[in-house]
């Protein structure tokens, strides 16, 4: 945790300003959201709960930082609508796990593409270079305050059952989130599956990003292959599966499994980090930026649905 320091008024006049100006932008203020029959509230446990999956209502409590007693009269309207149902916790009977039902998966979905159009509305009038600015502020803005949540986010190995759930939250994230369609989680699940059969302790690992028991995030790090022949390359490591739950982006997650790639590569004895990205996932490509990763080729593709620019990316280590 960094040490305290007292703000200036016009640093605090300016994070004022914005947050007026934001809210205005994206019309929080009104009674419904995006002109959904949801107010801001209902709609941000229903996105809790359509992108982190089952969890209890203590979870969901502290992960929107909602008091308790508010949350739980938000989960009786969303209830007596049939959009979440709850289940005893099979490890603990005490507690109730909460999901969204069908009902509520399809009312979410137009709450979801409406919010996916308004950002993509918001930044169209910019050039490339604009758009990127922007993400790149509104990344460091997150990066610099996610300190405020003092619950640690640890680094672990995988184990039995990890390969599955990053197979299913990238399948369900890249289709919330850019509309892919289901032949990427076949690409996923393959890679997992290469993972699993081919893993080489020594020379390959696995991370999995947690808070308090909860998977936040996940990258693998294996060997090197040519495209052409499928040869492993002694000298080249491969980075794949970088992921970073919504809910805990902007906390330096993606950084430190990143990080964790390099040390380990390092370590093992490669001479250089490549991999393989899409040029409309800025996020991912800011976080590569950053850790020195320059881009060596770029082509067009049709994959998962859409019209996608491929890129190859490389740090020398």
């Amino acid at each position: 945790m960094p040490e305290s320091t007292v703000a200036p008024p016009e640093r605090i006049a300016t994070l004022r300003a914005f947050n007026r100006f934001w809210t205005r932008r994206l019309g929080v203020l009104r009674p419904q959201l995006l002109g959904s029959r949801f107010t801001l509230p209902e709609s941000r446990v229903l996105w809790e709960l359509a992108h982190g999956g089952e969890q209890s209502a203590s979870a969901l409590a502290r992960t929107l930082a909602l008091d308790a007693g508010y949350l739980s009269r938000l989960l009786a309207r969303l209830r007596e609508q049939a959009l979440v149902k709850a289940r005893r916790a099979p490890h603990d009977g005490r507690q109730t796990l909460l999901s969204l039902s069908a009902a509520g998966r399809r009312a979410f979905a137009p709450l979801d593409r409406a919010s996916q159009r308004q950002m993509a509305e918001l930044l169209a009038p910019l050039d490339d270079e604009a758009q990127q600015a922007v993400a790149d502020a509104v990344d460091t803005l997150m990066r610099q305050l996610a300190s405020m949540d003092d619950t640690p986010v640890t680094l672990r190995p995988h184990r039995p059952g990890d390969i599955g759930w990053i197979v299913m939250r990238h399948g369900a994230l890249y289709a919330q989130e850019y509309g892919w369609d289901s032949g990427f989680e076949a690409l996923v699940a393959r890679i997992g599956a290469d993972f699993i059969e081919r893993f080489d302790p020594a020379r390959e690992a696995c991370w999995i990003a947690e808070r308090a028991g909860r998977p936040l995030g996940c990258v693998c790090l294996v060997q090197g292959r040519d495209e052409t022949t499928r040869a492993v390359l002694p000298s080249v490591a491969q980075l794949r599966l970088l992921l970073v739950e919504p809910a805990a982006r902007g906390a330096g997650i993606g950084t430190r499994l990143t990080s964790a790639c390099e040390d380990f590569a390092r370590q093992a004895g490669y001479a250089r980090i490549r991999l393989w990205t899409n040029a409309n996932l800025l996020a991912a490509r800011a976080i590569y930026r950053r850790a020195g990763y320059a881009l060596v080729a770029s082509e067009p593709h049709h994959s998962f649905g859409h019209d996608l620019v491929g890129e190859t990316w490389e740090l020398d280590l």
